[in-house]
């Protein structure tokens, strides 16, 4: 008989596991506590406006290609990847703006527009981060971190490329002006790194982005969830939505089984959990028979910021605004350091405006536009969330107002809100983290949550909290990991696939 496989959580790493084990032969359930695929890449719909939960950026569709090239599929087939142009526009506090992406040239002569004496220092930023991405994702990103002495192995060369810099630090000795460092430093925010302390092996971003360029699917993201839903169904994969894991059976270092809120019991050779890992061990196997995540271990880690998302749809379209805007505000390392350090978040916020609607209309009614925009915040380690949550969504519309949206308050036709409360209770991350765990030098790699768990041969990790990362490119590079260890562990498995 063929060895059973759990997935727990259908976010892209979930379903991307989901995918490669059926490729490798296994019998495969797919178990997600939501009633809709996708776990932060689902969808909300409210008068005729679509809205993506999270994920907007696809900055490496190749990995989307490969899921369905496993089966002999070709992705156009099921969805339409369209590039977006510019990748982003950047809006300054002194109102200037750069605008981001296309050829090279085209940022050279962005960037001579706003500091002449940067353009060859961006050369020279851009020649450095393929460097870092020729080690960091082409030969690091798919390949398990579960040995200490492999990851010994690899810095060497992370010292030769001075990975031991932070992201800000990179960019500052290669940019002059402080506002094009501000705009080539915030790779590490979308995921959920602090720039001025993360390594600048996230600096490989740039090249990542340069190499494939940023893409949207038409229809939203949801459209691409429905896609890599369809693949499933085609191959084989029982997919069961509103279904709650309330435990992971154990015994004798093996992970035995599933128990569901709806009283059922699931046996499995294999679990994958595509959930929150600091969640997963603290809520989902009994402490005693945790010997490396114990309790303790989890609360002393570093967690990611928490994020404020305003949703809105607007009664006219603002023509003017790109697919993707970053806005920064006054302050920069003031801001970031405060909110990591779970300080207040302020009134100077820097925001991520989303408007699909400048590459789809259809996501949203004829003549209107789509929107959410993001702040980043303390997660919910600070306790006074509530308290100020009404002033955070005040201040976030007075900067659109103030900056971008004129008149946004008199246009709003719907409006509502997701915060780090509702990443806590509808996905299950720990202290309302936007990311799991922050991805500083002592929490990334070996440090980080293993893809395979030290302490239960046969229970894997895919997503956000382990490695390589979070961020989209990060939890499918995940699942590739997933699929190297399950080569590892169950050579005798493979077959032709469905």
């Amino acid at each position: 008989m063929k060895k059973q496989v759990i997935v727990i959580g259908s976010g892209f790493g979930g379903i991307a596991s989901a995918l490669r084990a059926r490729k490798l032969g296994f019998e495969v359930t797919l178990l997600e506590r939501l009633d809709q695929l996708g776990g932060r890449a689902q969808t909300f719909q409210q008068e005729g406006f679509v809205f993506d939960a999270g994920p907007t950026v696809i900055t490496a569709p190749f990995l989307f290609n490969e899921l369905f090239e496993l089966f002999d599929r070709d992705i156009a087939d099921y969805v339409d990847m369209m590039p977006v142009t510019p990748w982003y526009r950047y809006e300054f506090n002194d109102g200037t703006h750069l605008n981001y992406g296309g050829s090279v040239e085209d940022t050279l002569t962005e960037i001579s527009r706003i500091n002449p004496e940067d353009a060859e220092g961006y050369k020279k930023l851009l020649a450095h981060s393929e460097k870092i991405f020729d080690v960091g994702f082409t030969q690091l990103a798919h390949v398990p971190f579960n040995n200490f002495w492999f990851m010994l192995k690899q810095v060497p060369d992370l010292i030769r490329l001075g990975c031991y810099r932070t992201v800000w630090q990179f960019t500052k000795r290669y940019l002059k002006d402080d506002r094009l460092r501000r705009a080539f430093s915030i790779q590490p925010l979308l995921v959920g790194g602090n720039p001025f302390t993360t390594t600048s092996i996230y600096s490989l971003i740039h090249y990542l982005e340069r190499r494939w360029g940023v893409h949207y699917p038409r229809g939203g993201t949801g459209a691409l969830v429905e896609a890599l839903a369809k693949l499933m169904q085609e191959v084989g994969i029982d997919v069961q939505l509103a279904q709650d894991v309330e435990k992971i059976h154990v015994e004798d270092n093996i992970a035995k089984a599933v128990s569901l809120a709806d009283g059922r019991t699931l046996t499995a050779d294999i679990i994958i959990s595509n959930g929150d890992p600091a969640h997963t061990y603290k809520n989902l196997i009994a402490q005693e028979q945790r010997k490396t995540w114990t309790d303790k271990r989890i609360d002393k880690l570093k967690y990611s910021m928490g994020l404020y998302v305003l949703y809105f749809g607007t009664n006219k379209k603002y023509e003017s605004v790109e697919h993707h805007t970053i806005v920064f505000g006054d302050e920069y390392q003031t801001l970031l350091q405060r909110i990591f350090a779970g300080g207040e978040a302020g009134d100077d916020l820097s925001l991520y405006l989303h408007r699909p609607t400048a590459t789809d209309p259809n996501l949203a009614p004829e003549g209107k536009d789509t929107f959410y925009v993001l702040a980043p915040v303390p997660n919910l380690q600070r306790d006074d969330w509530e308290s100020v949550k009404a002033g955070v969504k005040e201040r976030v519309l007075d900067i659109l107002e103030e900056r971008i949206l004129p008149n946004l308050r008199d246009n709003l036709e719907v409006c509502f809100d997701f915060d780090p409360a509702d990443f806590q209770s509808q996905y299950k991350s720990q202290w309302g983290a936007g990311f799991s765990i922050a991805p500083i030098f002592t929490q990334s790699a070996f440090f980080r949550f293993h893809n395979r768990s030290e302490d239960f041969s046969n229970l894997y990790f895919v997503g956000a909290g382990t490695h390589p990362g979070a961020g989209v490119p990060g939890v499918l590079s995940s699942a590739k990991v997933i699929e190297n260890l399950l080569l590892q562990d169950h050579p005798a498995n493979r077959e032709t696939s469905p």
